[in-house]
C-alpha cells in the first residue's frame, strides 16, 4: 500500500504574498488518479498570473504552481485502467507541476513515446496544442495563406511559427530585437519584423498582407496587424502578454469581413475534449517523428523556481522555460 510521504512544492497560499517552496504531505492517489514523480515542469505566462490570482482558472487557495509536467507513474488509484506503475506520462494538470511529485487525474495523462525526453514532453502540451488547435481547428489555416505571428520568439509564438510552416503557410514573425528574430527565423519564419519598428503595418502590407493573425501580445501590435489584415482574414486572440488589451473596432471588421476568434485551449477540457485530444495525439506523433521539437531556452532546478518565473514575467525567455525537480 502506498504511504503518505513528504515532497517539496512551490505553494501559493495568498495572492498578497509571493509563493514559497514548502515541504508538504502527499497522500496516496484517490480513485481515478495516478501519482507521478515529476521529472520536468514547463512554465507558462499563465503561471505568473496564477501567483496573483488573475488567471481565468485560478484554483482555490492554497495550491501548487505548475500547469504542465512530465514524469513517471509511481502509484495508481482505484478504477484506473490503461496506465501502470513505471509508465512515462505527460500531464496537463492545471496545478501541481512545480513539485517533486503529485496526484493527477488519469484522464489528463498522455503516454510519452520512447523517442521523447521528459522536458520535451512537458513542453509539448500547452504551447503546441494552443497553436495547433488555433491554426487548424479554429482558423482553418490553408496552405499558401500568409500567417502573421506576434510574440514569435516566446514559448507559444515559436510553436505557431513552426506549426504554421508544417501546415504550408507563409509565415511572418514579429519579435523584439535581432536575437529573438534570429530564433524565429530558425524556427521556420519566411519573414521577420522587429516589434520595435514603427512601420509594422506597412511591412506586412508590402509582403501581401495577413490572411491569419496569431495575436498573443495585445496593443499596439494588434492595431498594426489588424490594419494589415486582408479582407476575409481571421485574427486569433491568443493572449495579451504585453499587458494592453486590443482596441476592437467591430465596424472596421464588418467592412473588411474580418473574423476575430477568441481561443483558450484548456476550456475544451470541460465542454468538448475530443478536438483537444486529437490535437495532442497529432503533436506527440509529430514530435516522435522529428517534425517538431520544442525550443527550450532555459532549464533550472526546482530550487531556482523564482528565477524561472522571472524569465517568463520579464519576457527574457526565448521558447520554453523548464523546471526539473
Amino acid at each position: 500500500m502506498t504511504q503518505t510521504k513528504t515532497i517539496r512544492a512551490c505553494r501559493v497560499t495568498s495572492f498578497e504574498t509571493p509563493p514559497a517552496l514548502e515541504t508538504i504531505a502527499l497522500e496516496p492517489p484517490h480513485a481515478g488518479e495516478v501519482q507521478v514523480a515529476i521529472r520536468a515542469s514547463a512554465l507558462n505566462f499563465a503561471d505568473t498570473l496564477l501567483c496573483v490570482g488573475k488567471y481565468q482558472e485560478t484554483p482555490e487557495l492554497p495550491f501548487t504552481l505548475g500547469l504542465e509536467l512530465a514524469g513517471e507513474i509511481t502509484a495508481v488509484g482505484d478504477g484506473v485502467s490503461g496506465l501502470e506503475i513505471g509508465q512515462r506520462v505527460a500531464v496537463y494538470s492545471g496545478q501541481g507541476g512545480l513539485a517533486d511529485a503529485g496526484n493527477f487525474p488519469a484522464e489528463r495523462c498522455i503516454p510519452i513515446p520512447d523517442a521523447l525526453g521528459y522536458a520535451e514532453a512537458a513542453s509539448l502540451q500547452i504551447a503546441y496544442c494552443t497553436s495547433h488547435m488555433a491554426l487548424d481547428y479554429k482558423a482553418r489555416l490553408q496552405p499558401g495563406e500568409r500567417l502573421v505571428v506576434t510574440g514569435a520568439a516566446g514559448g507559444v509564438g515559436l510553436t505557431a511559427v513552426e506549426i504554421g510552416k508544417i501546415m504550408g503557410a507563409e509565415v511572418i514573425a514579429i519579435a523584439r530585437g535581432a536575437d529573438k528574430l534570429a530564433i524565429a527565423k530558425a524556427a521556420g519564419a519566411d519573414h521577420v519584423i522587429d516589434a520595435q519598428d514603427e512601420d509594422i503595418r506597412e511591412q506586412i502590407k508590402a509582403l501581401g498582407g495577413a490572411d491569419v493573425v496569431y495575436e498573443a501580445v495585445g496593443e499596439p501590435l494588434y492595431e498594426a496587424c489588424f490594419r494589415a489584415t486582408n479582407p476575409d482574414g481571421r485574427i486569433l486572440l491568443i493572449g495579451f502578454a504585453g499587458g494592453n488589451l486590443p482596441k476592437m473596432k467591430p465596424n472596421h471588421m464588418l467592412v473588411k469581413n474580418i473574423t476575430a476568434i477568441g481561443f483558450y485551449w484548456a476550456g475544451y477540457l470541460a465542454f468538448n475534449p475530443a478536438p483537444l485530444q486529437h490535437s495532442l495525439k497529432t503533436l506527440f506523433e509529430w514530435a516522435a517523428e522529428g517534425k517538431i521539437k520544442p525550443h527550450i531556452s532555459n532549464t533550472l532546478p526546482l530550487e531556482e523556481w523564482e528565477s524561472a518565473l522571472d524569465l517568463i514575467r520579464t519576457r527574457k525567455a526565448t521558447g520554453k522555460v523548464v523546471v526539473t525537480p
